[in-house]
């Protein structure tokens, strides 16, 4: 007898949405949002008056939710603006082994450590979520007034912020590395004056160097590249967000021409990430479309790069 994930999935949509946290249907088994962009908007229901991002979609709306999830085993994203939360990403080194601990590099969690007693603080106790590489989400309340953007790496190497722009995946979803699920149920605390500070001072994003993917599941490297690079562009301020986008997508292109990903779900990340930012649509449509017939055209045979 085949297991239906879709009541799961149902309920955890439901308890999210509960507590007042927006949520979007996420491809079944991915963390790509299951949603139109801009160039495919059929222009109706929601999009009647013009098409409406992802962030926009978000609904609380029981009723809304039962129809979205009874039609397919949906993974359940949160969007984190809308809902009001900061969610701090620590993350795993992508050469550690969650079950060995294969590696000599501090995973995010550690790092993050030793920022809150570098500020004489301690970790918050606040509801936190394992995700599938061995990682944590930390989930705070996002002070009033303040309108947070996504970091990736800024605040130090494998740490990650989730607000305004961004979406993370609730307990109950899971991937092929596995599923998310909640290490605390804790109330969620709200975001230590430390880390806003952290979060809102002038900072520049940390580049390191694009290597090439391992001999051996590519198409998880793949997957990962393409989530950090949306989380980049949706992170990226004013005046550096089309250059942004053009890397980006030019970086996670090779990955389309050598069939580690499909290019209609490339184009609808890209294509969230760059509204995030403020991009208008057509321009962020039209970037992401050149960036990866160039990446495409000029991507080097797997074997050689």
């Amino acid at each position: 007898m085949t297991h239906d994930p879709r009541p799961a999935l149902l309920r955890a949509a439901l308890d999210h949405a509960g507590r007042g946290w927006p949520v979007i249907p996420l491809r079944p088994g991915s963390k790509v949002p299951a949603l139109h962009g801009e160039r495919h908007c059929p222009g109706t229901g929601d999009c009647s008056d013009g098409h409406r991002t992802f962030e926009q979609r978000a609904t609380t709306d029981p009723g809304r939710i039962h129809a979205a999830w009874t039609r397919g085993p949906f993974n359940v994203g949160i969007a984190t603006g809308p809902a009001g939360l900061v969610v701090v990403d620590l993350d795993m080194p992508k050469n550690q082994d969650k079950d060995k601990g294969s590696s000599d590099a501090p995973c995010g969690a550690t790092t993050f450590q030793a920022l809150c007693e570098r500020a004489g603080q301690a970790v918050p106790t606040t509801y936190r979520v394992r995700t599938p590489s061995g990682g944590i989400h930390l989930y705070c309340t996002a002070p009033s007034g303040v309108r947070l953007a996504n970091t990736a790496g800024t605040l130090a190497p494998l740490i990650d912020t989730r607000a305004w722009g961004g979406q993370v995946v609730a307990p109950a979803s899971t991937t092929p590395q596995g599923p998310y699920t909640v290490l605390d149920d804790a109330p969620v605390a709200e975001l230590p004056a430390w880390l806003h500070t952290a979060l809102t001072a002038p900072q520049k994003r940390p580049t390191a160097p694009i290597l090439p993917p391992p001999a051996r599941d590519s198409s998880r490297y793949a997957a990962v590249a393409l989530e950090r690079e949306v989380a980049a562009v949706a992170s990226t301020s004013e005046g550096g967000r089309q250059a942004q986008l053009l890397r980006a997508v030019r970086a996670v292109g090779r990955f389309v021409a050598w069939g580690d990903l499909d290019r209609a779900t490339v184009e609808a990340a890209f294509t969230c990430g760059g509204e995030s930012a403020g991009l208008p649509p057509a321009e962020c449509r039209a970037t992401i479309r050149k960036a990866l017939d160039y990446s495409i055209r000029t991507a080097w045979p797997r074997e050689t790069a």
